[in-house]
């Protein structure tokens, strides 16, 4: 990853049935939704495997820099997917954000 750059990821799982037609919405939603803010790039939809977790899904995406993952948090799309569907549908999170280490000077953000 590039200096500067920022990977932010959100681990979840949901109040519904992992074969349910409302987690497949809510997977494809957050999709289409999150991935259309402006500076939102890399976006992906994902499934966790590892039984060292019981979070089952993520959301991971990149952004240039810090401005604009602060763009994105403050975005009203993401604002109203939180509070329409999120804060409703999710069970348990965390949210892990990431920098290239690169070296000592970058760990300060």
């Amino acid at each position: 990853m590039k200096p500067g750059r920022i990977r932010h990821m959100a681990i979840f799982t949901l109040k519904h049935a992992e074969d349910a037609p409302e987690t497949a919405r809510f997977l494809e939603d957050g999709r289409v939704i999150l991935s259309a803010i402006p500076s939102v790039e890399n976006f992906e939809v994902l499934l966790q495997v590892s039984p060292k977790t019981s979070f089952r899904f993520g959301f991971s995406m990149e952004f240039a820099d810090r401005a604009g993952y602060d763009a994105y948090n403050a975005h009203p799309a993401h604002t109203d997917f939180v509070e329409r569907r999120w804060k409703v549908e999710v069970e348990s999170f965390q949210e892990i954000d990431f920098v290239d280490v690169g070296g000592a000077s970058s760990l300060e953000t």
